[in-house]
């Protein structure tokens, strides 16, 4: 949808011959928002600069502290945040260009489309007036209703009722292309219900202080909400058991993502009815207004084989007091300070270590981005992303493409009939660069000036609606996984596509000025790393039209897991300073993607600069400066909790380790830096890992 109306030229003529002035009969259009920005306002970029360099380190030995030690000691995590570096910069920079847009959206009286849906979130988000004299009021009607829940039949009918409103308590449910006919989407409903970051934080003894915090939490909501002091502790205890129990059913994040298979298990309605008798997904269709499907996939069926259970014989007091305390924590956000500060010293301030609640426009901005990112994704491409970037990026995949190409066409350890069909993968590539060419439309959804909640609860239903509206039609190809200013970048197996949102096309990963070695250090590397998640562990499994298929031979699939365990052996081999040991198997396919991307870059790099002298910039070599802009990525701190959480959850290795494991396997950084064998940075022989 345009984000600026165009005006029809209206006649209001009583009759022809009589026509009055144009001035005096045509209907003025809503003058148009002429979007500005504010250049000198918006924080600096983080690029690699001589200064950073520790000298007294040894690349060889230390190559994240020579690259990174000096920068990272200098610069602490800001207060309202839990990590710091290249990318949390860049995030920085990207909020202040929103919060320029927000703020003129807001402003213009006559705005329309886009602009008044940011604009609308943006007002009553920051209304913090309004929201404190409201309190609790505008979830009051949801609480009575779960009040009123008594049996099993009046529970599944309000899991129903409330998923078609887009609040999904139990499991996520929606629209993604079928695993067997990637040109169409399906019905998935996967695992859900915890309050905790995975299961293991239900069980593990390290993680006893977490859950005690989690119980407190949920105990002073409740409180909060004007449950007694006595009964919100009961009630916490409660649902801590229901959620153990859910826990023991589900998957955890390490199994979800090294298998991708778990997430494609078709089923007809009847199938999945007998499965779980206590919940009828025939009915569940239904109330979402979907029509009835061959089949959808139920992901982790033991899971919903137990909410079943629970349905049956858990007392109705329990389901109740879990339907509430999710209700009241997923609405605090949008609700007064009181609740909003205990959402954040539980999950921000315990769980990752934040010091201070981030400052209000921020998290209003957040909202924005989540419920209507590509609103405002809209308004953010006219003034932050040059058409001169987009053509420089689409030489650097052309030029990574053709890397890539080389690398498989040389693998010693493929068979022919493979390499063809990872040839046939290469070339059917998609790239997608900067923003949309096709933008979503959001006509449908009504905000005003009334209530944030209200405003938010309405753009939850609109994108919960809008996803289930693609069931059982056509994958539309030109849509987007992620907003123009997320700072991110990702591979979409199902439609075998690489895409590169705008805002992460700056320094240090992409500068249209920089000298070559720079941009291939970094966003070629990015490139590289999305391109050869198309070969990762799970990736692989997937063909060049997206169906998920096995297309290599058992010999060679032998071989991949060989040279991949290597790869697992060496992340488990890496400690942080505090003694934590990094899960090589759950990052696998971030590692697996950083060393094939890493080393794709650089082929891309040297053919680019063909016989062209070396510059030596600032006394570097052109390898060294590629090396050293791929650590410049990679520096960030973490505060301790953060750290350790994501160690527990996250797929992607700590930065500190991802500066550093692909490097030591390529023999180029070795020569780059003259370090020898046996060197920490070089790793040889058997223990050299090389896949893509």
């Amino acid at each position: 949808m345009l984000s600026v109306a165009v005006a029809a030229a209206l006649a209001a003529c009583a009759k022809k011959e009589e026509a009055a002035p144009a001035a005096d009969t045509a209907a003025k259009a809503p003058a148009a928002l002429e979007l500005k920005l504010d250049e000198s306002s918006l924080p600096g970029v983080n690029r690699f600069q001589l200064a950073d360099l520790d000298t007294t380190k040894n690349a060889c030995t230390d190559f994240a502290g020579y690259a990174n030690g000096k920068w990272l000691a200098a610069n602490a995590i800001p207060s309202d945040r839990t990590s710091w570096g290249a990318f949390e910069m860049l995030a920085e920079r990207s909020t202040a260009v929103q919060k320029q847009l927000a703020e003129q959206a807001a402003a213009h009286a006559d705005a329309t489309g886009v602009e008044k849906i940011v604009g609308d979130l943006w007002a009553t988000g920051m209304d913090e007036a309004k929201a404190n004299a409201q309190g609790i009021e505008p979830i009051v009607p949801e609480l009575k209703a779960i009040d009123g829940l008594q049996d099993k039949d009046a529970i599944v009918a309000y899991l129903n009722s409330s998923a078609a409103k887009g609040q999904a308590f139990l499991f996520g449910f929606g629209a993604e292309a079928d695993f067997q006919k990637p040109d169409t989407n399906m019905a998935y409903a996967f695992q859900g219900g915890l309050g905790l970051p995975d299961k293991n934080f239900y069980f593990d003894a390290d993680k006893k202080d977490i859950r005690d915090a989690y119980v407190a939490h949920m105990a002073k909501v409740l409180e909060l909400s004007g449950v007694t002091a006595d009964d919100a502790k009961k009630q916490a205890g409660d649902i801590m058991a229901f959620e153990t129990r859910l826990a023991k059913a589900s998957k955890s994040r390490e199994e979800m993502s090294r298998d991708v298979s778990i997430y494609y298990n078709p089923v007809t309605l009847a199938d999945a009815d007998k499965l779980t008798p206590n919940f009828s997904w025939t009915k569940f269709f239904e109330s979402q207004g979907v029509a009835p499907q061959e089949k959808f996939s139920l992901a982790v069926p033991a899971f919903h084989q137990e909410v079943s259970k629970m349905l049956g014989d858990t007392d109705a007091a329990a389901w109740r007091a879990y339907l509430r305390f999710h209700t009241i924590d997923g609405a605090a956000p949008y609700l007064s300070d009181a609740f909003a500060n205990e959402n954040f010293n539980f999950y921000n301030k315990t769980l990752r270590g934040q010091k201070e609640i981030q400052p209000r426009w921020k998290r209003v901005l957040g909202t924005i981005e989540e419920q209507s990112g590509e609103a405002l994704g809209q308004m953010y491409v006219k003034v932050a992303f040059t058409p001169e970037s987009k053509a420089k990026m689409e030489t650097l995949v052309a030029n990574l493409g053709t890397a890539l190409k080389a690398r498989i066409q040389n693998l010693a350890w493929m068979s022919d009939a493979t390499k063809a069909k990872a040839m046939e993968k290469q070339a059917a590539f998609t790239t997608k660069i900067g923003y949309p060419d096709k933008w979503r439309d959001w006509s449908g959804l009504s905000t005003g000036r009334d209530s944030y909640f209200g405003n938010v609860q309405a753009a939850t239903e609109f994108n919960y609606k809008w996803n289930l509206g693609k069931i059982g039609k056509p994958v539309d190809r030109t849509e987007w996984g992620m907003p123009p200013q997320m700072v991110n970048a990702y591979y979409n197996p199902l439609q075998n596509e690489i895409v590169f949102p705008a805002a992460i096309l700056q320094p240090p990963f992409f500068d249209p000025n920089a000298t070559d070695e720079m941009n291939y250090g970094g966003i070629g590397a990015v490139i590289g790393h999305e391109m050869t998640h198309g070969y990762d562990d799970q990736g692989s499994r997937f063909g060049a039209t997206g169906k998920f298929e096995n297309w290599w031979s058992d010999a060679d699939a032998k071989g991949f897991k060989a040279l991949t365990g290597k790869l697992v052996a060496q992340f488990n081999g890496y400690r942080t300073d505090a003694g934590q040991a990094i899960n090589g198997n759950h990052t696998l396919g971030e590692n697996i993607a950083d060393l094939g991307g890493l080393a794709t870059a650089y082929d891309a790099m040297k053919a680019a600069a063909g016989d062209t002298p070396d510059p030596m910039t600032d006394g570097l070599t052109r390898d060294q400066r590629f090396f050293l802009n791929w650590a410049t990525v990679w520096r960030r701190n973490f505060t301790p909790e953060e750290l350790k959480n994501r160690i527990a959850t996250d797929e992607h290795a700590p930065a500190q380790f991802r500066a550093i494991g692909a490097p030591s396997n390529l023999p180029t950084f070795a020569a780059a830096f003259s370090c020898k064998a046996g060197d920490p940075m070089v790793r040889s022989g058997d223990q050299q890992v090389v896949i893509w």
